[in-house]
């Protein structure tokens, strides 16, 4: 079992969802992973859910604000990475022609610093979080059924968008699979998620940041999924790793589904 208490500068630390019906979303995502819904209030009264795996806090969900509904952003995934100063690494990946979606905002319950965060977008067009750390470390588990256990960047330029990523956390990016160009991502000696060069057959996928979430069993996550009136979008295929699949939950939010047959603690 991968179990978490602090994560380095640069990896991986949590997902959470935007979504505009929160209730339905806790039901749906319950039902297949088994979480507990736990909402909360930071102290500027904005509304967000932990959900917990036993007793971890293993992703997060908060209702998409008006602006968000009215350009027309659908219920999505977000990836966040942990750095160590917010504001010193939005700046920098504006230098390397990011742009920021939203300012580095504190978070605070109770006077305590949760953390600081933001939100990028990549010079491809993908979104991406980032975490400074305060009391709020990340998700407290990884790579088992029902957590997080990988995050895929699908780009239209991968040679840019690694070159991008190495220099803004230090990531060491592969040149690419001779089959399909995939990257590997790795940080220090860990994986840390990958990059997939966009092909013509997936049509008009935007740029974007997906969660994988481990489960024991690809296929039966897969019939749970539909019978909670989720979509199956792509797969399941078998791959070195284990086997996976593209969903979609009962809102439209695509995210993977992945078992694994060796899981990285």
């Amino acid at each position: 079992m991968a179990q978490f208490a602090n994560y380095a500068p640069g990896q991986f630390s949590w997902v959470d969802l935007m979504t505009q019906d929160p209730s339905a979303a806790a039901s749906f995502y319950g039902s297949l992973f088994g979480w507990k819904a736990d909402g909360t209030q930071d102290d500027t009264g904005a509304a967000y859910t932990m959900f917990r795996l036993g007793e971890a806090d293993v992703a997060g969900m908060g209702v998409m604000p008006d602006e968000m509904k009215q350009a027309g952003v659908p219920t999505h995934w977000n990836s966040y990475v942990t750095v160590e100063n917010a504001a010193a690494t939005a700046a920098r990946a504006q230098d390397l022609g990011a742009q920021l979606q939203m300012p580095v905002i504190d978070i605070e319950t109770a006077g305590a610093l949760v953390g600081r965060m933001t939100v990028l977008v990549d010079p491809s067009g993908a979104r991406i979080s980032l975490w400074e750390p305060g009391r709020h470390k990340g998700s407290g588990l990884a790579n088992v059924p029902g957590t997080f256990s990988w995050n895929e960047l699908c780009t239209r330029d991968a040679e840019a968008a690694a070159e991008f990523y190495s220099d803004l956390f230090g990531w060491q990016i592969g040149s690419g699979d001779a089959e399909n160009g995939y990257r590997e991502i790795k940080l220090g000696e860990r994986l840390n998620g990958g990059i997939l060069p966009w092909r013509e057959e997936m049509g008009d996928v935007p740029p974007s940041w997906s969660v994988y979430f481990a489960v024991a069993d690809c296929d039966a996550a897969v019939a749970q999924v539909k019978a909670l009136g989720g979509r199956l979008l792509a797969g399941p295929v078998d791959i070195e790793p284990g086997r996976f699949a593209v969903v979609a939950d009962s809102q439209g939010a695509a995210f993977n589904l992945m078992y694994l047959k060796s899981p990285d603690a």
